[in-house]
């Protein structure tokens, strides 16, 4: 990407010129803090060791779905490479999670012509029976059409949600899209549907449906749900376009497995002078099970592990406690993120920022934050540091990462280092998540961001927080 060569270059041309340089731009920060970061900006854009650490993760344990033996393998990977990096409080904090397995997933356009289509169960979908699911099928645009269509119009029948997603740098056709995949199956069951079956939820034109989490409601009926690749979304277009009645069977075998243990992995190092004052940075160990989770979110437990490893690197430790955390069970709704936010209540109010490195593997390219009044000027003097690195300020509120949500809701504040979403989508949720996607190079200055951004805001004169719970 010639724009991020072009910024990459200028920024490594000005973090050659030390600290002084930056420091008439950001008076609310000590000139001291402010040459650790760009020392820490060099360090890691001379190489990270991030994509190593993605590597062995993708390798020596593979896709981690949520609860599964996987899973478990993964806690123990991540408390040894803490181990190894030398930090403190190192700590597998367990949580409880509804386990789901993937089984045999067929689908197949039967009448007016056959074809075969690709299709993945959504996660935790309830199966369809041994001999599967033939009806007709009925298509809709959106989520609104189906909710709107008639009471008992869908009985008998597949409903299709044909619903495209966007292709956005910063990834928001994917909130414009998604609410399908978790509402759809309630939404066609009340209408007396079989089965449902959505356009996946990416940017691609490969034929690697995306799955993802869906929920059933209480009171009504679950049937089985899937996504089709886009391709296969759109063959099934054109045969509708015939004008004739069209047929689909479907079979999807997956199944629940009931309650299973999965875990938070901690670890920390300890503040030199506010030890009892936290910054998080995190990210998610689990993944699907499709790919082998290398960008979601394997390359976010990169950049945390990195991260750990270059402020461990420093001369003196930084002034707050940093925290790193690696959440379970991201993809199945937040759960060891809302275990976390339980579990650490008590502690939440010295929370001062957090973070989540949760949206591939970089560049990063914006940066905003949520904190009280008092530290804005720290941000934008944050900000300006970054900024060489090719970052401009990110608009709207930030939200700090998916499961830095359950942290924010109880006032601690956030900061959102915004990474390049143009082709996450391509791959987000498919077999196609593998580690040849990752950038080791774009990897390396998601990490001198996110880095420098922990070490200053751990050096920070003022608070982050708390922030008010309604400015979220």
């Amino acid at each position: 990407m010639k724009r991020f060569g072009f910024l990459l270059a200028t920024g490594v041309a000005l973090l050659a010129l030390g600290g002084p340089a930056f420091a008439a731009d950001a008076p609310v920060l000590p000139p001291a803090a402010v040459k650790t970061a760009t020392d820490i900006q060099g360090k890691a854009l001379a190489g990270s060791g991030a994509f190593g650490f993605v590597e062995s993760l993708t390798v020596r344990v593979g896709p981690r779905l949520a609860g599964s033996p996987a899973a478990k393998l993964s806690h123990q990977w991540a408390e040894a490479r803490f181990k190894e990096l030398g930090l403190t409080n190192i700590k597998v904090e367990p949580f409880t999670v509804d386990g789901w397995e993937r089984g045999l997933e067929m689908a197949s356009i039967t009448k007016p012509v056959a074809h075969h289509l690709h299709v993945n169960a959504l996660g935790h979908s309830v199966t369809t029976p041994p001999e599967g699911i033939e009806a007709p099928i009925v298509r809709f645009d959106t989520l609104e059409d189906l909710e709107a269509a008639p009471e008992g119009s869908l009985k008998g029948k597949i409903a299709f949600v044909d619903k495209k997603m966007s292709r956005l740098q910063d990834g928001g056709g994917y909130g414009e899209a998604v609410g399908v995949r978790g509402k759809g199956p309630e939404a066609a069951a009340r209408k007396g549907a079989v089965a449902l079956l959505i356009r996946s939820i990416g940017t691609d034109s490969h034929r690697f449906p995306h799955t993802g989490i869906t929920r059933y409601a209480e009171g009504v009926t679950a049937i089985p749900a899937g996504a089709l690749s886009n391709p296969d979304a759109d063959q099934l277009n054109r045969v509708l376009a015939l004008g004739q009645p069209v047929s689909i069977k479907l079979v999807l075998s997956s199944q629940a497995m009931g309650t299973l243990n999965d875990a938070n992995v901690l670890a920390e190092i300890k503040g030199r002078e506010l030890p009892d004052e936290i910054v998080v940075i995190g990210a998610h160990l689990d993944s699907w099970d499709l790919g082998t989770g290398a960008l979601d979110d394997g390359a976010g437990v990169g950049i945390v592990l990195a991260t750990a490893k270059i402020l461990k690197s420093l001369p003196q430790a930084p002034r707050r406690t940093v925290r790193f955390v690696l959440f379970g069970a991201e993809e199945v709704g937040l759960v060891g993120a809302e275990a976390y936010a339980k579990q650490h209540a008590a502690e939440l109010p010295k929370h001062q920022v957090g973070t989540e490195a949760d949206f591939g593997a970089g560049p990063v390219i914006t940066f905003n934050a949520n904190v009280r009044p008092e530290a804005k000027p720290v941000i934008t003097a944050i900000g300006k540091i970054l900024a060489p690195l090719g970052i401009v300020p990110g608009r709207g509120p930030s939200s700090g990462g998916p499961d830095i949500g359950p942290m924010t809701a109880e006032g601690v504040a956030s900061a959102g280092l915004g990474l390049d979403g143009t082709d996450y989508f391509d791959y987000h949720h498919t077999a196609d998540d593998t580690l040849d996607k990752v950038d080791p190079k774009k990897l390396d200055q998601a990490v001198a961001a996110y880095a420098s951004f922990v070490w200053l805001a751990a050096e920070s004169p003022v608070a982050f927080g708390p922030v008010d719970k309604k400015d979220h």
